[in-house]
């Protein structure tokens, strides 16, 4: 769609093909597809205010795929879930699978749409087209848009580790509002072999130490007992 007034008639029925809608409004769909760099002035025609309606939807069918599918989880557990759910990422990568940057109107051309600077654009336009479904036809429209592209990656996200700072970082965010801070407390050993201790503390809950041969691994030890402590992570041990 880049740089072109409109979508062909064929390139509106591939696109209400991959959203899995027919629009009775394709205005509203055009709008969702509309990057501000299109606009001659700030018009009000791009994806921007759908976006921020899009992005509430998401994350309230998010939450709920999360809340019924994972009856067990805890609430720490279903808050990283969420977090990765919801990123820029996943709604790049749901983009990516619907070749959205064929139908994206910006300024620049489509080899760019695609590269990684420009993934936060393809992120904002999944979330204006949800926002548009929700407006052309409510909220069960916009869920099963959810739920097609979501409902897998969800399942395959079950089990998977990612980096145990990050992971920490983000359930400690989710549920305290604030991010853990790590503390060096000892540094031993001969240069070639040293062994570094490392406190991670986090306001409201017991601390948790770690040890290992840098700083950096010794913090990913403190944050990985945290999460398992927590019920954010499965032992080790239970996992296998």
């Amino acid at each position: 769609m880049n740089r072109k007034k409109g979508l062909s008639e064929e390139q509106w029925r591939q696109m209400e093909d991959a959203v899995g809608h027919k629009f009775a409004d394709r205005d509203r769909l055009a709008r969702a597809l509309t990057h501000s760099s299109a606009q001659p002035s700030k018009s009000g025609g791009d994806y921007e205010r759908l976006e921020f309606l899009g992005d509430r939807i998401l994350g309230l069918c998010v939450a709920e795929l999360l809340f019924t599918t994972f009856r067990t989880a805890t609430e720490g557990e279903l808050s990283v879930r969420f977090n990765q759910l919801v990123s820029a990422e996943t709604c790049a990568s749901v983009a990516d699978e619907m070749q959205l940057h064929r139908f994206i109107r910006t300024g620049a051309d489509v080899k760019a749409i695609t590269a990684k600077n420009m993934l936060n654009v393809r992120a904002d336009v999944v979330e204006s087209l949800i926002a548009a479904i929700y407006l052309d036809a409510g909220l069960e429209a916009a869920r099963s848009f959810i739920l097609r592209y979501w409902t897998e990656r969800a399942k395959r996200a079950e089990g998977a580790r990612r980096d145990a700072k990050t992971e920490l970082q983000e359930w400690t965010h989710a549920k305290f509002g604030r991010p853990p801070t790590y503390k060096v407390a000892d540094r031993s050993g001969p240069d070639h072999d040293p062994r570094f201790t490392v406190i991670v503390e986090i306001p409201g809950i017991p601390s948790e130490v770690g040890i290992d041969r840098s700083k950096r691994a010794a913090e990913q030890v403190a944050a990985t007992k945290i999460l398992e402590r927590e019920g954010v992570w499965a032992k080790a041990s239970d996992a296998d």
